[in-house]
Parts: C-alpha cells; structure tokens; sequence
C-alpha cells in the first residue's frame, strides 16, 4: 500500500514537472539566443547585451520571486476548495504585478550613474543603456506573465504555460534577427534589437496567457477579470508577506554569483571565464532540481490547504528523494563529461582546465543543493517564505561568500585559493542551507501535526 501511494505520488510530480521543466529551460534560453545573436552584431553589442543583462536578470527575479507566492496560494485555495477565493488572489497578484512592473521599467530606464560610478567606457555605457532602455518596456508584461503562469500552475494546468514560453522564444529569433540587422526596411539596431523584441515578445506571450485563461473551460469555476477587481489591502498585504521573502531569498543566491564574479575580475580574464563557464554549466542542470522544487509546492500547498498532513509528509518523503537521485546522477555526469562540457565554450585549455577544475566543486554540492532547493519548494507550499528567507541569508551571505573570500582572495590558510576558494565557500554554504532548511521543515511539519491539522491560508 505504501509502496503504492509513493509511484503515484512521484507520477502526480512527473506530470507536473515535464511542462513546468521545459517552460523554465525555454525561457531561460531566452538570454542565451540574446547573448549568440548580439555577438554576431559585433563584440560591442555582445558586450552591451551581457553588461545589461547583469543589472535587468536580478532585478527581473526579484520581482517574479515577489509574484511566486501566487502558486502557494493558489494550490492551497484549491485544495480546501475555495473556488470563489481564487480569483481574488490572483487579481491581488495582477495589482501587484502592475506596480512592481513599472517600477522596474522606470529604475531601469534610469541606471545612467551606475556605470559611471563603475567608470563604464562611454561608447559601451551609451549602448547599454539604450538596451536597458528597450528591455524595460517588457517587464510590466514579464511580470503580468509570471503572475498567471503562476496561477495556471497552482491550478494544476502548466501546459499551456510551456507552450506559450516555446511558441515566443521561436518567434525571439527571426525577431531579433531583423531588428539587429536592419531588415525588412527597419533601422539596424545591434544589440539594442535584442532588447525590443524582448519587450515585444513579453507582451504577446502575455497577451496569449491572458486569452487562454479567459476562454479556457478548465478555468471557468474559476474565472479571472469577473466580478470584484479592485485592490485589497488586506489580501495585498498577505500577498506580500509570503512573496516578499521568496524574492529577497532568489535576489540573495542570484547576487552571490554575481558577486564572486566582480571580486575575482582582479585576478584576471582566465578566473573570470572559467568561473563563468563552469556557471553556465551547473545553472542548467540546476533547472531540474528547481522546476522539481515547484512541483513539491504545488503538490504540498495542495495537501496544506485540504489539512492532508500524510498527504504534505508524502510529497516532502517522494520529493527529496527523487531529487536525491538526480543528484547523484547530475554528479556522476558533471564528472565524467567536465572536459567535453568545457570544450563547447572555448578552445583556450587554460580556462578549460580551470572550468573543468570547478565543476568538481559543483558536482560535490548536487545532492545538498538539491535537499536544500526541495525542502524551500515544500516550505513554500507550507506558507512559509520569511525562515527559508533568513537562512538563504545565513548560508549565502554571513557563511559561503565571507568564508569563499577568505580563501580565495587572502592568505588566512597561507595561499589564496582564487575561484576555487570561493567554490568552496558554495559549497559550505549550500551544505548549511540544506541542513538548515530541511531542519526547519522537521519543525514545520510537528508543529502542523501538532495542531491537528493544517491552518486555513
């Protein structure tokens, strides 16, 4: 019987996961078919298009990190069958997603001073700027996108989600291709093109999003846009208190990276590249785990909200480990294929070698990684982001970073390590992380068990 309830619930997360892997691995491919096509242009727009990249990519994930609370709300509302209260919450999340927006668009469209702060080269500062520019014209449309995705998905429907990600990312190419390069009678524009289709593609992927669930009969007991749309302070404040700590916890983890990156540009471009490739690398086998960890807060926010505390303890029991065995497979593979892996980003066998050297790193954090990633995505289905938040915290900036540039950039152990003294550090960090979150899950699940049964969000 056991054995029975653990294949159906790992087929109830497989269901879930194929659609919602596929839309995060197509539209993480989206700065990837930026990045190829801006370097065509020519190295300047490539450089102009990474450089913006590196301020609009956090700012983008805080904000839709902010808009993830919609899916813990919405599972649960659905499972204690509370069909009338689920439009009210995505409407909050529509209201929020408006101003975020905005103000996103705005702050990027006024970034000037950062890069003469940071002593930008002009011609490279007047370029970026104007992709920025460009690029933020999308974000309300990103984050209007991110707040029905997330509603599809806590309903259980992410299909329609992934087909609408791979139908604009096939549009993004030619788009861009005539943009960049003048065609058709337009204005060549560089690398400043990837920015407006961006933009342009963000508000049709919304505009097709938004038709879908209007018309959809899957959503009909549950329709958005009918009846009272206007913004509650109470409901937006509760919105805010679980989203805002799942954003400050995605911003803290994206910026480490980004960190180590700056602080290890001194020692010079080989450090830097192989740093990144090795990135690049671990950032994509990452989207499994990830994508996994949304399907444990569906499922789980699920059982939270119909009170099924055997339910929530299965989805936590199936989850870790189904992620523990992808891990140590993503281990074995990041091991075995590091040199070939390396060699698909550059010829040069110096930063191939020192890639090479650091996905070692990476393939000793997969398993932790993934407990510590999985337990957040039960926690969230559990309504609970501001712990998860604080150790994100602990582990990434008071532990891994401090404990990374001890090592790599002092002589506190009698040599400076470079990137691998800051791999490391990840890997303290993330080993603390999973400890902490999984312990914290231990607690969360007593204290509902407890209670007798889980509380009404």
């Amino acid at each position: 019987m056991r054995s029975t309830a653990f294949r159906q619930e790992l087929q109830a997360l497989l269901l879930l996961l194929g659609p919602i892997l596929t839309s995060q691995l197509s539209q993480a491919a989206f700065g990837f078919v930026d990045t190829v096509m801006a370097g065509q242009a020519s190295p300047l727009d490539l450089a102009a298009v990474a450089l913006g990249a590196s301020l609009w990519l956090p700012l983008m994930l805080l904000i839709t990190g902010i808009l993830l609370a919609t899916t813990p709300l919405v599972a649960a509302a659905r499972g204690r069958r509370d069909h009338a209260g689920i439009p009210h919450i995505a409407h909050q999340g529509l209201w929020l997603a408006v101003v975020l927006g905005l103000a996103g668009m705005l702050l990027l469209q006024r970034v000037g001073p950062v890069f003469e702060l940071l002593d930008t080269p002009a011609h490279l500062r007047d370029l970026t700027g104007r992709f920025l520019a460009a690029i933020a014209w999308g974000l309300p449309a990103t984050a209007l996108f991110a707040v029905l995705r997330n509603y599809c998905e806590g309903m259980g429907r992410p299909l329609p989600v992934t087909l609408i990600s791979l139908t604009g990312l096939v549009l993004l190419v030619p788009l861009n291709y005539v943009l960049i390069h003048g065609k058709l009678g337009l204005p060549r524009l560089g690398g400043v093109g990837c920015g407006v289709a961006t933009a342009i593609i963000s508000w049709l992927m919304l505009l097709m999003l938004l038709a879908y669930v209007l018309k959809s009969k899957h959503f009909a007991p549950v329709r958005l846009l009918h009846g009272s749309f206007r913004p509650e302070p109470a409901r937006l404040a509760g919105f805010l208190r679980l989203g805002l700590p799942i954003g400050i916890a995605v911003f803290f983890e994206v910026s480490v990276f980004a960190i180590i990156a700056i602080l290890i540009s001194p020692l010079g471009e080989l450090q830097v590249a192989g740093h990144q490739i090795a990135l690049s690398v671990t950032s994509l086998v990452f989207m499994f785990p990830l994508s996994f960890a949304f399907c444990m807060t569906i499922r789980t926010g699920h059982a939270f909200g119909r009170g099924d505390q055997a339910g929530m303890a299965l989805t936590r029991r199936v989850g870790l480990i189904a992620l523990t065995v992808f891990a140590v497979a993503s281990a074995t593979f990041i091991v075995l294929a590091r040199y070939p892996l390396t060699a698909i980003y550059t010829d040069d066998p110096a930063v191939r070698q020192l890639a090479a050297d650091l996905l070692l790193f990476a393939a000793a954090y997969q398993v932790v990684d993934a407990l510590q990633i999985g337990a957040a995505g039960s926690l969230r289905g559990l309504h609970d982001t501001r712990g998860p938040m604080l150790i994100t915290l602990v582990a990434f900036w008071l532990v891994a970073l401090p404990l990374g540039y001890a090592l790599g950039l002092t002589y506190v152990t009698g040599e400076r390590y470079g990137p691998y003294g800051f791999w490391a550090g990840l890997v303290v960090g993330l080993t603390l992380a999973a400890v902490l979150l999984n312990w914290r899950l231990n607690q969360q699940m007593r204290r509902l068990a407890g209670a007798g049964a889980a509380p009404a969000a």
